[in-house]
């Protein structure tokens, strides 16, 4: 029996990335939609980088989310060697607060698109449910799910202040 390779492809600068990255994990989770996650460095593992990007589409993914800090290049070389969509998530940093990150993801040139999410935690849960409705287009059952969801989320805000 063959193992197939999750539709998700979650990858990250550095190890130190994942608190931020697991909330792209957590909200494909709650959707029913597997994924893998890998430390895949621009800077200090461009082999590394290179044969996921180039072999990613072949492997059976069909998202990638790349989360990054700082100089953030992962996005946006991942997106230069795949067709795939690319979603960058800015991971916060601690010299200019996600900033720089942000600027470096959004910033491609035209031709090699990354959609850009928000800095940190809540662009990581966003990257995480964008890419669900990117799949749910194909497939009705995750797209169920998704309605499901929104609809939790919506019922579960109060409508007074009180407790």
């Amino acid at each position: 029996m063959a193992i197939s390779t999750p539709p998700v492809a979650i990858i990250m600068g550095s190890r130190s990335d994942w608190p931020t990255m697991k909330h792209a994990a957590d909200a494909l989770d709650a959707l029913g939609v597997a994924w893998e996650a890998k430390v895949v460095s621009a800077h200090r593992t461009p082999k590394r980088l290179y044969d996921f990007a180039t072999g990613a589409k072949a492997a059976g993914i069909k998202i990638v989310i790349a989360g990054a800090g700082g100089a953030a290049h992962l996005p946006g070389m991942a997106a230069s060697m795949t067709d795939l969509p690319v979603l960058g998530v800015p991971v916060e940093s601690k010299a200019l607060k996600g900033m720089d990150s942000l600027l470096s993801i959004v910033q491609m040139p035209g031709g090699v698109p990354v959609a850009t999410l928000a800095i940190g935690e809540a662009g990581a849960k966003n990257a995480g449910i964008l890419a669900a409705q990117i799949l749910a287009l194909s497939d009705d059952g995750l797209a169920q799910r998704l309605t499901a969801y929104r609809t939790a989320q919506t019922d579960a805000v109060a409508e007074t202040v009180e407790d």
